[in-house]
């Protein structure tokens, strides 16, 4: 029974596989909105209903790698360790994205990642697909904060600066990568950026940019005392002892894990 469900869920992401290499393929050659699901289920030598079966929508088939992060952010944050808050669990969780070069980081140079982009940069209007799922994400997550005590307002407004913040920064990486960067020569400041974002939802904007008696206006944020690149040595020490010692990110290095989402994230920084 269970190679039998194994095979099964093989031939799945197989046939999920194909399909999207197959429009993707199509959607670059010849434009997005002058492919019809049709004809890539033609292509792909299956019906239009295979295809609906693996993609709910036309758009699905640039973007689903952000539907398969949809439930992640709120199951990280339900089942985090005693000690952890759900800022924390966000954070490390994105750091893991940047180490392992996840698509869900910005920081990937996979082909299918570039090519989804190349896609989304000729289709701007593709984007609002990802951000529907970035906003189910927010939700979902909201719920899981509500269930804990939190009002609704705060947990909808937590949830949403946690996912926006992680989507901000995917795009900057994105932009770097897209520049043909080295992602080697990316991280460290990726890395800075992350911690910096975070540390910034950690402490709150209250004094940024006060306007002073003398009409000078404060930019920093008081509690910046490195470098970019002192802060990004600094949060891969850490980064690494929380490795060794975070239960939630065990899961996260999970080989099966890993190998079932990594198949589907594709999308890059809009998925979370």
């Amino acid at each position: 029974m269970n190679e039998e469900l194994g095979l099964r869920e093989r031939k799945k992401r197989e046939t999920w596989h194909l399909l999207m290499t197959t429009a993707l393929d199509m959607f670059e050659e010849r434009g997005f909105d002058n492919v019809s699901v049709a004809e890539v289920a033609d292509k792909a030598g299956v019906s239009k209903a295979t295809v609906f079966n693996y993609f709910d929508t036309k758009e699905d088939l640039v973007v689903a790698g952000a539907k398969a992060h949809i439930h992640e952010p709120a199951d990280l944050v339900r089942d985090r360790t005693p000690g952890e808050t759900p800022h924390s669990v966000m954070r490390d969780y994105f750091l893991r994205g940047l180490k392992e070069r996840e698509p869900m980081s910005g920081l990937s140079d996979h082909p299918m990642v570039l090519q989804v982009q190349r896609i989304l940069r000729e289709n701007p209007a593709l984007g609002l697909r990802a951000m529907e799922y970035r906003r189910q994400s927010a939700s979902l997550l909201a719920e899981v904060l509500i269930e804990e005590g939190s009002s609704e307002m705060t947990a909808h407004l937590v949830a949403s600066q946690l996912l926006h913040v992680q989507h901000i920064l995917a795009q900057g990486n994105i932009r770097r990568v897209w520049a043909g960067e080295p992602l080697d020569e990316i991280y460290p400041d990726a890395v800075a950026s992350a911690m910096h974002a975070f540390q910034i939802l950690a402490n709150g904007i209250g004094d940024f940019m006060r306007r002073e008696p003398d009409g000078t206006i404060d930019v920093a944020f008081h509690h910046e005392r490195f470098s970019a690149r002192e802060q990004a040595e600094r949060a891969l020490r850490e980064a690494a002892v929380r490795e060794a010692e975070d239960g939630i990110l065990e899961k996260l290095a999970d080989p099966e894990r890993l190998a079932s989402h990594r198949s589907s994230d594709v999308s890059g920084g809009d998925g979370h």
